[in-house]
């Protein structure tokens, strides 16, 4: 299986620059995947299909201000990498500058993985300031293009850090106008869901930007039951594929959390043969990766003569790669949004659906009904 197998022409006026207002005034297209057909809606219409019954499951992950600008220093001294310069012998003029962008933090205390840009600018022992209180050092160049930076602070300190200083990580494919910081922190504000609660995510769990309040509401009122994850979307949600065969590429580790309370809810739905209906890639992936890990003898014994497959309360990372061939044990409908040609989430729809061609069908009549694409897109629901 190659990844040009996923590659489709998307003309680029149907790239999303901005969400639908209100945000459920989006377009879905329900995908039967058993019949292989496919019918147009708005996302307000989402009640219509699902159960009363069925377990929506989100991703709870909240976004942090991930991306920093900062600049070089070279040849100067400080007491502590997050503290004042105190001395200095040769400052540039103008010091090179680089964006720093937040990656994950590392088992060592203050350690994170970071992506530069230029990342050739930097070297093993450089300094980048963002702000005369916050400040990284350059340990480690990974041969993955990615990088480790050394933090004076704790990884919550640093994210606060980076919140004060830093910018929401909003696509590179989002074209900003002139008057570029209104209109950022406009869309920053929207490149959010309305439950997100836990800061750590580089990128938004986007499938979840169609649900408002109101419509969660309408939903609990048809009977429609709710439990969440927490994945923290990192490189293994967005990088891009290098890998000429799908099968050699290797994911990145993402950190999740599914808390004892929510797999009793999962665990139950699937005994008693309701649908556990996925919200985005992120909540597939989290759930299929604990359900193919070792589950505890607890879990298997609680759930005996039950249910074949059950999750279980689970912290740590995963790094599971869904694509075509992959057996689901949990989910059984997905909303989603339109992903990027030759992409993992594309792979892991494809996979879902059971049929790579008919996804592309699909993806064909989205561009051909002029559907809108990526983050700020519109979705569908396969069912």
């Amino acid at each position: 299986m190659f990844t040009s197998d996923f590659d489709y022409n998307l003309p680029p006026e149907l790239i999303a620059q901005e969400p639908a207002e209100p945000r459920d005034a989006s377009r879905l297209m329900i995908v039967d995947r058993q019949n292989k057909v496919w019918d147009h809606h708005r996302f307000s219409q989402i009640c219509d299909y699902l159960r009363p019954g069925d377990l929506l499951v989100w991703n709870n992950s909240k976004v942090f201000k991930a991306r920093l600008r900062g600049t070089i220093e070279l040849d100067q001294k400080t007491d502590d990498i997050s503290g004042e310069v105190f001395s200095t012998n040769k400052i540039l003029n103008s010091p090179p500058a680089v964006e720093i962008f937040l990656v994950r933090p590392m088992e060592n205390p203050g350690v994170w993985k970071v992506l530069a840009k230029p990342g050739r600018k930097l070297r093993l022992g450089m300094r980048v300031r963002f702000a005369s209180d916050f400040a990284c050092e350059v340990i480690t160049k990974e041969n993955d293009g990615t990088i480790l930076a050394q933090f004076g602070e704790e990884d919550f300190i640093v994210r606060e850090k980076a919140n004060k200083y830093g910018e929401v990580p909003t696509p590179p494919y989002i074209n900003f106008s002139k008057n570029f910081q209104l209109q950022a922190n406009s869309l920053a504000e929207r490149y959010q869901t309305v439950y997100a609660k836990h800061e750590g995510s580089v990128a938004a769990p986007t499938a979840g930007f169609h649900f408002t309040s109101e419509l969660i509401e309408r939903l609990k009122q048809n009977g429609v039951q709710f439990a969440e994850v927490t994945l923290h979307v990192g490189l293994g949600t967005f990088l891009p594929m290098k890998t000429e065969k799908v099968e050699d590429h290797k994911m990145h580790s993402e950190w999740v959390e599914l808390t004892a309370k929510n797999a009793d809810l999962i665990n139950a739905a699937k005994a008693e043969g309701r649908r556990v209906v996925a919200v985005g890639t992120t909540t597939v992936r989290t759930l299929e990766g604990i359900a193919s890990s070792v589950v505890s003898p607890l879990s298997r014994e609680k759930n005996k003569g039950v249910a074949e497959t059950v999750v279980h309360a689970y912290s740590g990372d995963i790094n599971i790669f869904v694509y075509p061939g992959f057996k689901f044990q949990v989910v059984d409908a997905l909303i989603t949004n339109f992903h990027l040609p030759k992409s993992t989430l594309l792979m892991l729809v494809s996979a879902f659906a059971g049929d790579r061609e008919f996804i592309l069908k699909c993806y064909a009549e989205a561009i051909k009904e002029k559907y809108r694409f990526y983050s700020f897109g519109d979705a569908m629901f396969v069912c």
